[in-house]
């Protein structure tokens, strides 16, 4: 297994189990930072519009390395780790693009079809967009939870032939099984996780119905109280298949991780209570991907004690001292004949 050291994960003193961390960083008050993005959107299959949100520090200059962050399930470009994680990244020189995918925070109204943990082609559609405005620049593609899984299967599926300037990938609590982790959120002291998503989902449902009464509906002969009955539903029959076991199939990434080539950080928790450690275990990974599996931090937790790091969000250090050791400079030439223009 290409397992990584990193400085370990110390939890915070009154957080400890992967329940407190899960729980007590969406509580934790994390900073926010005036919005001064620039919105770029991108064309997407089916006639659909995703956002990007351009924060580009006074610094950068063509040639330096940009990144796109994508978030998690019923998250946006307003959630807390996308703001800190943009914010570290510009404070080191790195112009950051915070997606919005289907549907989300700025995206609403602009997409008729729901966002789902596949839509490899859609990241892939951001990285050709910030290529054609970077057309010198590296690009690193960074998802969190449920987009984790996006950037895994879109590095597994492109290989050594990735889209655009992409040359590296950051992945944090990707859930690579989504079947296994479907299953595992089921379990009696997930269910709170479980009714939390499918209440946030079945908002956005209900938001996105009222202000476009033409766009496709959900189909629900009961209200569903699961993740899996909202994906058999809702997300799989609408994004074209079969069952949410099929999407679950088709669009897991742990089938991809044997074929990753770019350099590449994964990290996730042994005691992430959503994704069990098991499918790190037992999945086949490239050489060319850096795994750590911390001993706590919960999902997309990691909140750690004073004094390791110049706050407590240990994670986000972990992925600005990566990015540190990554090259910056010109691109390959070829990279920027593939490169679509932005919609602006």
């Amino acid at each position: 297994m290409p397992l990584v050291d990193l400085p370990p994960f110390r939890p915070h003193p009154l957080l400890r189990s992967g329940h407190a961390q899960t729980l007590g960083t969406v509580l934790w008050l994390s900073p926010t930072f005036p919005y001064r993005a620039r919105q770029v959107r991108v064309a997407v299959d089916r006639d659909d519009t995703i956002v990007l949100h351009d924060d580009c520090p006074p610094a950068w200059r063509p040639g330096a390395r940009a990144a796109i962050l994508s978030h998690g399930l019923s998250g946006s470009h307003q959630s807390a780790y996308m703001q800190r994680v943009a914010k570290r990244l510009n404070d080191i020189g790195i112009r950051t693009y915070r997606v919005d995918l289907r549907g989300c925070g700025a995206g609403k109204g602009l997409a008729r079809w729901p966002y789902h943990s596949g839509q490899s082609d859609d990241l892939s559609a951001a990285v050709l967009a910030v290529s054609a405005e970077c057309p010198d620049s590296p690009v690193t593609v960074l998802g969190f939870s449920l987009s984790a899984n996006i950037v895994l299967k879109l590095l597994g599926e492109s290989g050594e032939r990735p889209p655009g300037n992409l040359d590296s990938g950051v992945a944090v609590s990707p859930p690579i099984d989504l079947h296994e982790c479907v299953i595992e959120i089921q379990r009696l002291s997930n269910r709170i996780y479980d009714r939390y998503f499918v209440r946030q989902l079945l908002g956005q449902i209900h938001e996105r119905e009222l202000a476009d009464p033409t766009r496709p509906r959900a189909n629900f002969k009961v209200r569903p109280r699961r993740l899996i009955e909202l994906d058999d539903a809702y997300t799989a029959p609408l994004s074209g298949f079969a069952s949410a076991l099929d999407y679950y199939q088709k669009c897991s990434a742990v089938t991809q991780l044997r074929t990753i080539a770019l350099p590449t950080l994964l990290i996730t928790a042994g005691d992430d209570p959503i994704i069990p450690r098991r499918l790190f275990d037992a999945a086949t990974i490239s050489p060319t991907v850096s795994l750590h599996i911390a001993a706590g931090g919960g999902h997309l937790g990691f909140l750690g004690r004073r004094g390791d790091d110049p706050d407590r969000w240990w994670m986000d250090w972990r992925i600005v001292d990566w990015l540190k050791t990554l090259p910056s400079g010109r691109v390959r030439e070829s990279a920027r004949e593939t490169a679509p223009v932005p919609l602006g």
